[in-house]
């Protein structure tokens, strides 16, 4: 059976509390053998310096390959390529380019900025005009928010691997056929760099929910109804997410996925467990067999 490869998300934190929080974290995943590690940028460029900070940090202190996000909203074309020359200077090989969300948040109108790149396959030529970087970009299994049809979602990821992009990583989901139907879709139309599923450690149903809404995720009621009445019970909140990770893994993996980015909220507690319950090909195995008796 193939290696599991996965890697991780991390944001830039705001406080020194925060920083504690995500460099422990770091010191824990660290040892699991992440194939690299991402790190976000806020709205509009917001965590400019502080994920540049993280980035460099994580490249010269740790033994972990970070990826450095960077968007197209809010910042003049010069800038961009400015902070891009810098990530190359500092060793960073692998940017995640993304168009990024609307100043006034998702669900608002976007707007290119005049002096900036327009759309992510815009960015993509920049920085590939500045370097050779290893370039991932964002997918999404239930079409992005403002995408009008399949057809042109499908187009927009095929002018980002046009332009240079070499992985696409998705927006969260719930169920592993939400996936895997995205990647008969993707396949049918031809596109055939590596499409790693993004799968959310995230334990708060009510946090959960909101970021489904904002990103046009859907919840099933019987997902949502696993949470019911644990709202304020957070050991149990904390292994129903990882049992329902676990659960979504598995699915995948009995589907031929070997390849996952986690997105870690900075903690490192459910991540571990579902990291070392991913190498452990034990479970794997269980789970197809039941798979064989209901068939």
């Amino acid at each position: 059976m193939a290696h599991s490869k996965f890697s991780f998300e991390f944001f830039p934190p705001k406080s020194a509390a925060m920083e504690k929080r995500l460099w422990d974290t770091i010191d824990k995943l660290e040892p699991l053998g992440a194939d690299f590690v991402s790190v976000t940028y806020g709205a509009g460029g917001s965590t400019q310096k502080p994920t540049f900070e993280t980035v460099s940090r994580i490249h010269k202190d740790t033994s972990l390959k970070p990826a450095a996000h960077l968007t197209c909203v809010g910042s003049p074309r010069h800038e961009i390529d400015s902070i891009a020359k810098m990530y190359w200077s500092a060793g960073i090989r692998h940017i995640v380019a993304l168009r990024g969300d609307p100043p006034n948040g998702i669900g608002q109108t976007y707007v290119p900025k005049e002096s900036g790149y327009a759309y992510a396959s815009d960015l993509i030529s920049g920085l590939k005009s500045i370097a050779d970087f290893d370039i991932s970009v964002a997918a999404y299994p239930e079409r992005h928010p403002e995408s009008p049809s399949w057809d042109a979602e499908l187009d927009n990821l095929k002018r980002k691997i046009g332009a240079g992009a070499t992985r696409a990583i998705t927006q969260f989901f719930i169920k592993p056929d939400v996936f895997l139907s995205y990647r008969d879709r993707v396949r049918d139309a031809g596109i055939a760099i590596p499409l790693v599923p993004g799968i959310m450690l995230q334990p708060n149903f009510q946090s959960l929910k909101r970021m489904a809404d904002m990103c046009g995720v859907t919840i099933h009621n019987n997902y949502a109804d696993l949470y019911d009445g644990i709202d304020d019970e957070p050991y149990a909140r904390k292994a129903m997410t990882i049992s329902t990770v676990q659960k979504l893994i598995a699915g995948l993996k009995a589907q031929g996925v070997e390849e996952f980015h986690f997105y870690t909220l900075n903690r490192a507690d459910i991540a571990i467990p579902v990291i070392k319950s991913l190498k452990d090909n034990s479970s794997q195995n269980i789970y197809e067999e039941r798979l064989k008796i209901m068939a």
